[in-house]
């Protein structure tokens, strides 16, 4: 009696068991199969959950709007947040570094940067993110992603912020103004490079000679081209060398004749993108002109309009020689008319006892060692 007692109770409690395991199972196949399944007919973003899609079609229905510039959020708190970022309101302070953020989730994720902690990894290269966006946002490097489509000409990106500016291009939009000239840019840090042209600040100096730049890139480029010895690009035509896969490229369209930069209003093609910008301001009124304000002669480029208001209207700032008294319209110019005057050649050959007044005599020179 009693082992019969036992064996019931045993199969009941195989029974519940097995009914436990097959909810478990099928839990796991239901969220498995409803991976990425809920798809937004507005811009194709997939999710998980229907709460998923339901939160972020919010973003499309304008239910959160801010009145400052008329961004749309998916939620009310966001939207707060956001406000800050208008009225510069930060009440959320790292205790570490006393850093201030508009929202408390950001101040989190920042305390991540004292404490070290990375609990994001990736399973593919091991590598540990602070939060998970830039996780995901990295695995797109493995896979090759590029999920946000520009809807005019289709390129692709990984990231919808780089499809944002990518779509000013189209629209023609430029955000971003200087308040000293009216030139306006597509990108924020287009500005802030621009911004140095009127304040003459060169922060980025060469460790190796007196040189210095308004840009990190522009340091980069004068120390592969005057300081460094790899010349790794060869070009499959003429055997040319160079420092930078970028300078070949454009080294290649000499042979091949490739116009890479298209007009988006006609068919012309251009060599070059200031041959582009040239032709969109005479033929298509499209880009910033630069009007002389004593004969209203138009120019496309400030450099030129400079130049202009020196030669003929004597306004502006001339670099005049001490030596011969020759006028310059640029201090660069006169740097190097300077140097030759006086025999001075900054750029050293390492591999011999050679001196040269220019950095493109060094380039040229160091292909005898080569």
């Amino acid at each position: 009696m009693n082992c019969i007692v036992f064996m019931c109770c045993t199969g009941k409690s195989r029974s519940r068991a097995k009914s436990s395991a097959d909810v478990t199972t099928k839990q796991h196949v239901r969220k498995s199969n409803s991976q990425n399944s809920y798809s937004c007919h507005e811009c194709k973003k997939c999710f998980s959950t229907a709460k998923g899609l339901s939160r972020h079609m919010n973003i499309h229905s304008n239910r959160f709007k801010c009145s400052e510039c008329g961004k749309s959020f998916s939620s009310r708190s966001v939207l707060t947040g956001h406000r800050r970022t208008h009225s510069g309101e930060k009440p959320f302070e790292c205790s570490v570094c006393g850093k201030r953020f508009t929202r408390v989730d950001s101040l989190t994720v920042h305390n991540r940067i004292h404490s070290g902690v990375k609990a994001y990894k990736c399973s593919l290269c091991h590598k540990a993110f602070n939060v998970s966006s830039s996780l995901t946002v990295h695995m797109r490097v493995h896979t090759g992603e590029k999920p946000f489509e520009c809807s005019v000409c289709g390129k692709r990106f990984t990231l919808a912020g780089n499809l944002t500016v990518h779509n000013r291009i189209h629209s023609g939009v430029k955000p971003y103004k200087c308040n000293l000239c009216d030139k306006a840019f597509s990108q924020f840090g287009q500005l802030t490079s621009h911004i140095t042209v009127h304040t003459g600040d060169k922060t980025f100096k060469c460790p190796l000679c007196d040189k210095s730049f308004r840009q990190s890139c522009n340091l980069q480029r004068h120390k592969r081209h005057a300081h460094s010895n790899s010349q790794q690009h060869s070009c499959p035509y003429c055997g040319k060398q160079f420092t930078a896969v970028t300078d070949l490229k454009r080294h290649v369209r000499v042979h091949t004749g490739a116009k890479p930069f298209l007009c988006r209003h006609c068919s012309e093609e251009f060599a070059w993108r200031h041959q582009l910008k040239e032709h969109l301001l005479k033929s298509h009124n499209e880009g910033t002109w630069f009007t002389c304000q004593h004969c209203s002669e138009c120019f496309g480029t400030v450099r030129q309009l400079k130049i202009h208001l020196l030669m003929s209207h004597n306004e502006g700032t001339w670099f005049t020689c001490h030596i011969c008294q020759k006028k310059f319209s640029r201090k660069g110019c006169l740097k190097k008319h300077i140097q030759r005057n006086e025999g001075v050649k900054p750029y050293v050959c390492d591999e011999c006892p050679k001196h040269f007044y220019t950095a493109f005599e060094l380039k040229r020179h160091k292909q005898v060692h080569s």
